[in-house]
């Protein structure tokens, strides 16, 4: 192969030196309002990108985006960020939101499905409409409908060096058998629908790489959020014993893989599950670890 000089800089792998280098580009966020989704969208808010971020609760989104757009990073950048009331639940409400969003925008670079909910519940007692048909709507009907409904945004201009990108919000839940809430309440409902999410991931990766469209996942540990916020005040400083970094997931480590999984760097990347939990699982397995997740 002959010799070629191919620019291997950090802004052209990783678009992340200098102001606005993700400017021009569309993004959409959903449960962008706080935790992992508010982690996600002021990263690419502070990058330069039009990010549209979505919630049942207008109030919320509309605070968050106030903030982001507040930014001194932000503002810097040329980045903004747009609040959207939209309830995910079923497919015609999903159906409604992209129609918002496709009135606004011809291209959408990056989708983030990261809304969700948990469910925690004594084993014998689970209840069925909220813990089971609500909870898998929101988790696995609502990424499936809003990503198929937004694929001519996606595959708009992409190509295989610079596709589209759905990013699912999954969780370590989907591979650890046990339950993620530390009072020790049943989450199996929960956990099933983030495995589900993980091969629906899969599925879609294969079915939308022709488009020139990528899909990978998220799995989370435990990261400071507003579903995780009661197993932090219950456990306190002892929730980092049992996480092999000797700590929780941050702002910082959320937002770099989610800049990476939307650069040029992982444009040969689809169909993934990447763990950010700080070894988590992997102690989990083997049986070692200490508390609940």
């Amino acid at each position: 192969m002959a010799d070629q000089q191919i620019d291997l800089s950090l802004q052209r792998l990783f678009g992340l030196s200098g102001a606005g280098a993700y400017k021009q580009k569309v993004a959409v966020v959903t449960g962008g309002g706080t935790g992992i989704g508010k982690m996600i969208a002021s990263a690419l808010a502070q990058n330069g990108a039009r990010v549209y971020i979505a919630s049942r609760k207008l109030n919320v989104v509309s605070a968050a985006a106030a903030d982001i757009n507040a930014n001194p990073q932000t503002i810097a950048s040329g980045g903004s960020c747009i609040a959207l009331q939209a309830d995910l639940t079923d497919k015609a409400k999903v159906q409604a939101f992209a129609n918002e969003i496709k009135k606004r925008e011809e291209k959408v670079h990056v989708l983030v499905n990261n809304a969700g909910m948990s469910w925690g519940s004594d084993l014998l007692e689970f209840d069925e409409k909220n813990g089971w048909d609500r909870l898998f709507a929101l988790n696995v009907k609502g990424p499936f409908y809003l990503t198929t409904a937004l694929v001519g945004q996606l595959e708009n201009g992409a190509s295989n060096l610079d596709p589209g990108r759905v990013i699912n919000i999954s969780s370590i839940a989907s591979v650890v058998p046990g339950s993620v809430d530390p009072t020790g309440t049943d989450t199996s409902s929960y956990n099933a629908s983030k495995a589900a999410l993980n091969h629906l991931t899969r599925v879609l990766a294969a079915t939308l790489s022709g488009r020139c469209i990528t899909v990978n996942a998220i799995a989370p540990g435990f990261y400071p959020s507003r579903m995780t916020q009661h197993g932090i005040e219950a456990l306190g400083d002892d929730i980092a014993v049992g996480q092999p970094m000797g700590r929780i997931g941050s702002t910082e480590d959320m937002a770099g893989l989610a800049l990476f999984l939307s650069s040029r760097a992982s444009a040969h990347i689809t169909g993934q599950v990447i763990m950010t939990d700080g070894g988590y699982s992997l102690c989990y397995a083997a049986g070692s670890h200490v508390a609940k997740l």
